[in-house]
């Protein structure tokens, strides 16, 4: 696959994906703002902040719903949900002829629908944020249902850029000191903070299911971590990391990955054979750091291998 193709399946994927993340982390932190005083809700909005990195030129001023807005409609602002949205649709059109008619209809639709004249003096933050949920999530369905699982098909759905934003969501989301239990835990309360990181990752009713609704730091920490079967989870993602990887391989032929899935490998071998015990004995926040620094030498890597390498080293290979 040429690396102009695979560059664009790779970015029109992320861009989807961060929209789609931004869309919950806000629909979910606007519903907690009906449970809780202004202090802690303007620590929690800067927190937001936090888990999106910082975007650029976007300021907490102490009201959450400009900042809804800056982060929904706001173009200037190439993180907001609609500047995500147009470089999604625009890296679409670059590969019109690799991506199914029918993934082209969907995210096609969604544009028009939101760039329309009378579109945002009409909407609402709220019903805007609903409508590019189950959007995506549509296109997402679409997309592996409709699109072949070849080489064009694992680059499209590289899931590395999900295994950073998800990683950065729980090292960002989750208490500093995970053994020690709030207050309101203590007494069997629901706390707003740690339901509120797991709703922003749709994870509350699977992590029920797996440990009821007992909120407990420790257990959540494990969770988004080391599951092994749940789609937002650190090791999920690496696992299939490591599936569209081979996937890859196969299909080009060459050995020249080897590296890269080394990597990608370690990684994979570090959430495999940890325990949460073993995990909470060290410096956790160095733990999830060292994890970050992991996922961006095999994000570079992949850019090296496939995207961003010299005419050289595609005619050595």
């Amino acid at each position: 696959m040429l690396s102009r193709v695979a560059d664009s399946l790779y970015w029109m994927s992320r861009y989807l994906e961060r929209a789609e993340h931004t869309t919950r982390l806000l629909e979910v932190n606007l519903n907690l703002m009906l449970d809780e005083s202004a202090t802690s809700s303007d620590r929690r909005w800067q927190r937001v902040l936090q888990s999106l990195n910082h975007p650029k030129d976007v300021v907490w001023t102490g009201d959450p719903y400009a900042l809804t807005r800056a982060l929904t409609f706001d173009t200037t602002h190439k993180s907001s949900i609609l500047s995500l949205l147009i470089a999604a649709r625009e890296n679409s059109r670059h590969v019109r002829e690799q991506i199914s008619t029918e993934q082209w209809h969907r995210l096609n639709s969604l544009y028009l629908q939101v760039t329309g004249p009378n579109f945002l003096a009409e909407s609402e933050p709220s019903e805007f944020l609903q409508q590019v949920m189950e959007a995506v999530h549509q296109f997402q369905g679409v997309s592996d249902s409709t699109m072949s699982h070849g080489e064009a098909g694992s680059s499209s759905r590289w899931p590395l850029h999900r295994a950073r934003r998800r990683h950065r969501r729980a090292a960002r989301g989750l208490p500093r000191r995970p053994l020690e239990p709030t207050r309101a835990h203590r007494r069997g309360q629901r706390v707003p903070r740690v339901d509120g990181l797991l709703r922003s990752a749709t994870a509350f009713e699977a992590y029920c299911k797996v440990y009821t609704a007992d909120l407990s730091p420790e257990w959540i920490l494990e969770f988004l971590l080391l599951d092994e079967e749940f789609p937002h989870s650190l090791r999920f993602s690496i696992d299939s990391l490591q599936n569209a990887l081979s996937a890859i391989q196969r299909e080009s032929g060459k050995s020249r990955a080897d590296q890269l899935r080394r990597l990608a490998g370690r990684l994979q071998g570090t959430l495999s054979y940890s325990g949460i015990e073993e995990i909470l004995s060290q410096d956790i926040v160095a733990y999830l750091r060292n994890i970050q620094v992991q996922c961006r030498e095999i994000h570079n890597t992949i850019y090296e291998l496939y995207i961003d390498y010299s005419i050289q080293t595609a005619l050595a290979n």
